[in-house]
C-alpha cells in the first residue's frame, strides 16, 4: 500500500505533467470542489475560475513548469508540499519568451475514497530579471 506521503509525491507529478501537457479535464479530477488559488496580483479564485485562466494560457503559449519538492509534510487526512518552480511560456505566435521564477505552497486533502486532491495553492512566481 503506498504511503500518504508517497501518494502526495505522486499528484505533485501528476499535476505538473497535466500543467505542461494543458490537460485541464485532468487538472479539474485532481482539484477540491471548494479549491482557492492565490496568485500575486489577481484576487482569489476557486475552481470556477481556473478552466478559462488555463485554456487562455495554453491557447497563447507554450508552458513548461520544473518544480523541485523541497518538503512534504503529512498530518492526518491533510497535507502540504512546499516547493521551487520555474516556468517557462512561449508564445505561441512568437516573440518574448518569459520565465518565471518563485516558491509554492500547495495544501491537500485526502477523501474518503482515499484518494488525496489540491486544496489549496499559493506561488511567489515572478519574472527572472534577465
Amino acid at each position: 500500500m503506498e504511503s500518504d506521503e508517497g501518494a502526495i509525491r505522486d499528484l505533485h507529478s501528476i499535476w505538473i505533467d497535466s500543467v505542461n501537457a494543458g490537460d485541464l479535464a485532468r487538472l479539474l479530477s485532481l482539484m477540491t470542489d471548494d479549491v482557492v488559488f492565490l496568485n500575486p496580483g489577481r484576487l482569489p479564485f476557486g475552481r470556477d475560475g481556473f478552466p478559462a485562466g488555463f485554456s487562455a494560457a495554453h491557447q497563447q503559449s507554450w508552458i513548461r513548469c520544473v518544480s523541485e519538492l523541497q518538503e512534504v509534510v503529512v498530518v492526518g487526512d491533510m497535507g502540504y508540499t512546499v516547493c521551487s518552480d520555474s516556468l517557462c511560456v512561449t508564445p505561441r505566435a512568437g516573440g518574448k519568451v518569459t520565465e518565471l521564477a518563485g516558491n509554492r505552497i500547495t495544501i491537500y486533502r485526502k477523501h474518503a475514497d482515499g484518494r488525496w486532491r489540491l486544496a489549496r495553492d499559493a506561488h511567489t512566481l515572478t519574472p527572472v530579471a534577465g
